[in-house]
């Protein structure tokens, strides 16, 4: 999508902090932080809310839950952190590209 923010960090037009990136996925540092630590996760494949999602990109999504994990120690968030996922306006969504917040780096208040 060519006016999508997100799809223009994949394709290096827009700047990011990059943690990390593959094939299918990228995690970048959010500009606008909700907690003093503040990534985006996001698919690679450009679409904006879950029941949107094919097979394949269930998989993707499937596959960057099992990566953050596994990045813990790059993101700094070994104490514990918190994902979300904000769909449509009433969620809170902001960018039509489905993406995962990991907020952490501080004790989160609870729901």
């Amino acid at each position: 999508m060519k006016d999508c923010v997100f799809c223009k960090i994949i394709n290096n037009e827009l700047p990011s902090k990059k943690l990390y990136e593959d094939d299918e996925m990228l995690i970048f540092e959010n500009i606008n932080k909700s907690a003093k630590l503040h990534y985006l996760a996001i698919p690679k494949n450009h679409y904006a809310h879950l029941s949107e999602a094919s097979n394949k990109q269930a998989e993707v999504l499937g596959k960057i839950l099992v990566k953050i994990p596994q990045l813990q120690q790059i993101l700094h968030i070994e104490n514990g952190y918190r994902l979300i996922i904000n769909q449509g306006k009433d969620g809170g969504q902001e960018i039509e590209h489905l993406h995962i917040h990991i907020l952490g780096g501080e004790k989160l208040p609870s729901f």
